[in-house]
């Protein structure tokens, strides 16, 4: 004989695989609902692409010790940081690939921010670590370039080559962003004394200075 608790066990159970199969039953039937009318969860609308614009890079050449422009073609986004971290995720792609002519890994993953913000100016408008901000939206603007800590420890050492590897970033901001005047360098988020030893970061730069002039070094 069964006892009676196995009895009504057994009946529990089977009422709750009822339940169970019906809700499943239900919810396949949604599903194929779903399919039959096309509605999935799939974006409709495919991503916006940056248009293309010509860019000028300065690239830097360690034989020569010069920075050489060039224009390329390139997917820029409108808003101002963001075209200034494609362009230099540009540069530092082609630094970091195969013989180039100013080898430094790390490519455009080292560049993580850029801020724009107000240069300091002068009471003659000239841009001056040492006088009140500008005006962000007319005046000229400091940007402020974060690297990666790898960036910079990998960073082959020297100051020739470190010395190029900033003024081709300050130059090539100067040749895209004109109101760029200043550039102020960080790794990780924090001052760092020099790049890879010896190229001073805690200055402020002035890409005025940085682009060369014909026949001139930087």
């Amino acid at each position: 004989m069964i006892p009676r608790y196995q009895t009504i066990l057994f009946f529990v159970l089977l009422l709750a695989s009822i339940v169970m199969g019906t809700v499943l039953w239900q919810l396949r039937a949604r599903a194929h609902q779903r399919l039959l009318a096309g509605q999935d969860s799939t974006p409709t609308q495919a991503p916006l692409v940056a248009p293309s614009e010509q860019a000028t890079l300065y690239f830097a050449s360690d034989a020569e010790n010069s920075l050489q422009a060039e224009i390329l073609t390139l997917p820029l986004p409108q808003n101002p940081s963001a075209r200034a971290r494609a362009i230099l995720g540009k540069l530092l792609d082609l630094y970091a690939a195969p013989n180039a002519a100013h080898p430094v890994p790390g490519g455009a993953a080292s560049v993580t921010q850029i801020f724009l913000l107000p240069a300091p100016v002068d009471a003659a408008g000239v841009p001056t670590p040492n006088a009140p901000a500008g005006d962000q939206q007319s005046g000229p603007q400091l940007a402020v370039v974060n690297l990666t800590g790898a960036f910079a420890s990998s960073h082959p050492s020297g100051l020739e080559t470190e010395t190029l590897t900033l003024l081709s970033i300050c130059a090539t901001l100067r040749a895209n962003l004109p109101h760029v005047a200043q550039v102020r360098f960080l790794v990780d988020g924090q001052t760092r004394p020099t790049l890879a030893g010896h190229a001073d970061l805690t200055r402020i730069y002035l890409t005025a200075d940085a682009i060369p002039t014909e026949g001139n070094h930087p």
